[in-house]
C-alpha cells in the first residue's frame, strides 16, 4: 500500500480539479442542466429559463462550454438568425453527475 501526504499532493493534477474547470462559474451549471433537461435549446430561451443572467454573460459562458467541447452550436443561415445548443457526447458524459446532483438536492432540501 502506497502512503500518500497532502503536502506532496497537487489538487490541479486531479481528475476533480480538471472536472471544477470545467463546470465551475455562476451559470454553466444552469446551461447544462438546462440542456440535460430541454435537450435542444435557442439562446433565448436559455436566456428566459435562467433569468438573472445578462445577454453578454450567457454569451460568453455559451463560448467558453462550447469551447470545452461540452456544447455544440448549430446555426442556421436564415433571417432572423436561428442558433440552437444542444449538449456534446461529452457534455452528455455530465449527464449522471447532474442527476446526482438534482437528486441529492432533493432529498437533502428542507
Amino acid at each position: 500500500m502506497v502512503d500518500s501526504c497532502i503536502r506532496d499532493a497537487k489538487l490541479e493534477d486531479t481528475g476533480f480539479s480538471y472536472t471544477m474547470s470545467l463546470i465551475q462559474g455562476k451559470y454553466k451549471m444552469f446551461i447544462l442542466y438546462a440542456l440535460m433537461d430541454y435537450q435542444i435549446v435557442r439562446f433565448n430561451e436559455l436566456k428566459k429559463y435562467i433569468g438573472t443572467i445578462s445577454f453578454k454573460t450567457l454569451s460568453s459562458t455559451l463560448k467558453e462550454l462550447e469551447a470545452d467541447g461540452l456544447v455544440h452550436r448549430e446555426e442556421y443561415p436564415q433571417i432572423p438568425p436561428k442558433v440552437e445548443y444542444s449538449l456534446t457526447e461529452k457534455g452528455k458524459s455530465l449527464i449522471p453527475i447532474l442527476d446526482q446532483m438534482c437528486t441529492w438536492g432533493d432529498e437533502h432540501r428542507e
